[in-house]
């Protein structure tokens, strides 16, 4: 079917889902590009594709197109790719036993960032706090390039679930600038979970008062604190040495 129309209902239909409203009632989000189409394909949650008229692109999943217009006006990037895919939600897995907890995470970059670092070095699982956001975000899932359907991702309030790891004996991490053990004193353990904070307030105090230990980043005294993206990465490079 050729969609020619961005009065069409149908259409509209579909942009609500860049509005995490939307996304939460329809169980959906939406996807850009033909990488990360393959990704969601190859998971099992690709559930429609939207193409631009004459595009070749074929997978075996029920498919729409629209005029240039109309992808123009689905899309939200300036340059719209071709390929736009409607996908279920994925669902959670499990908890593993190498995890990263963020407390209130709010840049999409940020989360992209430390998706894609926790797929790198080996973290089953990542724990997101009520106050994060949004998984689903647009420009999350850009930066994730494809990572998020690689790794194990959960929705949970963060002292629920905290005390419940440390109950199977889970080494819980809070990161701290100042008053906590060098990363390279840390030592290794098969169970643990790292909890990295909000990008101008760090962990909050109640969640801290909660873990086993702290660390911190040993690092030159002219620089006093580093994104939280590039932060973690380094902590879990160190723990997966």
């Amino acid at each position: 079917m050729l969609y020619s129309s961005i009065e069409n209902k149908r259409i509209k239909n579909i942009k609500k889902l860049y509005t995490k409203k939307y996304r939460d009632e329809y169980n959906e989000f939406l996807i850009e590009g033909e990488h990360l189409a393959l990704e969601a394909y190859k998971e099992g949650i690709l559930k429609e594709l939207i193409l631009e008229e004459g595009t070749d692109f074929r997978l075996d999943i029920e498919t729409s197109y629209v005029t240039n217009n109309v992808l123009k006006y689905i899309s939200q990037l300036a340059n719209p790719s071709k390929i736009i895919g409607i996908c279920k939600k994925i669902k959670p897995k499990e908890i593993g036993n190498k995890i990263v907890m963020l407390d209130g995470v709010q840049d999409p970059g940020n989360l992209g960032t430390i998706i894609r670092s926790c797929v790198a070095f080996n973290v089953d699982t990542i724990i997101l706090s009520n106050t994060c956001v949004d998984l689903y975000n647009s420009k999350v899932l850009r930066a994730t390039q494809g990572m998020i359907f690689n790794v194990n991702i959960v929705e949970q309030d963060l002292e629920e679930i905290i005390f419940k790891l440390k109950q199977k004996n889970y080494k819980i991490y809070g990161t701290k600038v100042k008053g906590g053990k060098s990363l390279k004193n840390i030592e290794k353990t098969d169970k643990f979970a790292i909890i990295m904070g909000n990008e101008g307030n760090g962990v909050n105090p109640l969640i801290l008062d909660m873990c086993s230990d702290y660390i911190y980043i040993d690092m030159n005294n002219n620089c006093e604190s580093l994104n939280v993206g590039v932060a973690t990465s380094i902590i879990l490079y160190e723990l997966d040495k």
